[in-house]
């Protein structure tokens, strides 16, 4: 079969048949078919699915009931866009999401022992919505990004001499090795680019000057390059520069810059939904349209950053307060 064809499974059992009902319906739950209607799946038109239907369709006939498999096509692009939403697994991804988040800032109160059995658990309940998400995607690729990052963080603490391999590419670096720098980038900033900068300017480099390029061909000798291909930082994997900006120069456990970061993120690749992501894009549209070059545009949106990050730090900081919190 095709990508662009479905498979239908059209069950009918008998109506004191409560058990076979139950458990066929866990069986396809588990499996990742959508529910169209009582009695009515629907997954995608690949072997391994058909193999799914046909076992639950003989399980149906053997409890005395009726099923069908029938293939079907979506025709156009937006049918087919509204089949594949049946299947987002963006909500599952935010929950693995948030319960990394809460393992991250636990570490510290935690054993060794215990940390490698929660991440385990982690990474098997990833595995688990992996297995049924079969169109990929961005959120995927952050959760993926965020699993590296918890398993880099526990090796550091418990096991330093272990090789870092969830960062990847990415190298610690030392901010002083980067002050009073020259730093380029794309001209005509958007999201990523113009709050790489900000995050430069005020956690990296303070004495930073910045050149806007037309070309990023014809940069300056000896000038760190951002977000572009061939820069010194840009993306790496699943990460947006701001988030390999953040990690490069330690920042990333910052719960502003990382909130941050995560709206940054989905508002450059997609992935999880932040809140204020589209209020951030809309201010930000405003912003290009009222200043007249990058500088002014960066000083501007810088401010909004700011109170963005101030926001987020004050939240973070009410929360540890709250009792039971560990520091």
């Amino acid at each position: 079969m095709s990508a662009t064809e479905w498979l239908l499974l059209i069950i009918n059992l008998p109506g004191q048949n409560a058990t076979a009902r139950m458990r066929v319906w866990r069986a396809l739950k588990a499996s990742g078919a959508a529910t169209l209607r009582d009695g009515v799946y629907v997954m995608p038109g690949r072997p391994e699915c058909e193999s799914v239907f046909e076992e639950q369709a003989r399980e149906v006939t053997a409890s005395g009931g009726v099923a069908h498999i029938l293939p079907f096509a979506t025709g156009a692009a937006s049918k087919r866009a509204q089949m594949r939403q049946l299947f987002d697994r963006t909500r599952d991804y935010a929950g693995i999401l948030a319960k990394l988040d809460a393992f991250k800032e636990g570490l510290a109160a935690g054993t060794d022992n215990a940390a490698r059995r929660s991440l385990a658990a982690l990474r098997r309940e990833f595995a688990g919505v992996v297995a049924t998400d079969f169109f990929g995607g961005p959120a995927r690729q952050q959760a993926e990004a965020a699993l590296e990052d918890a398993e880099a963080a526990v090796n550091a603490r418990y096991a330093p001499d272990e090789p870092h391999a969830a960062i990847g590419k990415i190298v610690r670096r030392s901010k002083a090795d980067y002050r009073g720098r020259i730093w380029v980038t794309r001209a005509k900033l958007w999201v990523d680019r113009v709050a790489s900068a900000w995050l430069i300017r005020r956690f990296i480099d303070p004495e930073s000057r910045f050149v806007w390029l037309h070309d990023v061909g014809k940069r300056p000798r000896k000038a760190i390059g951002f977000d572009f291909d061939g820069a010194e930082f840009s993306h790496v994997g699943a990460r947006v520069s701001f988030e390999v900006l953040a990690t490069s120069f330690g920042l990333e456990k910052d719960p502003g810059i990382a909130r941050i970061g995560a709206m940054v993120h989905y508002l450059d690749v997609g992935g999880v939904p932040v809140p204020e992501a589209d209020g951030f894009a809309t201010i930000l549209a405003g912003a290009r349209a009222q200043t007249r070059d990058d500088d002014e545009l960066l000083a501007e949106i810088g401010k909004t950053l700011d109170y963005l990050y101030a926001a987020h730090a004050a939240a973070a900081d009410r929360q540890a307060d709250e009792p039971g919190t560990a520091r």
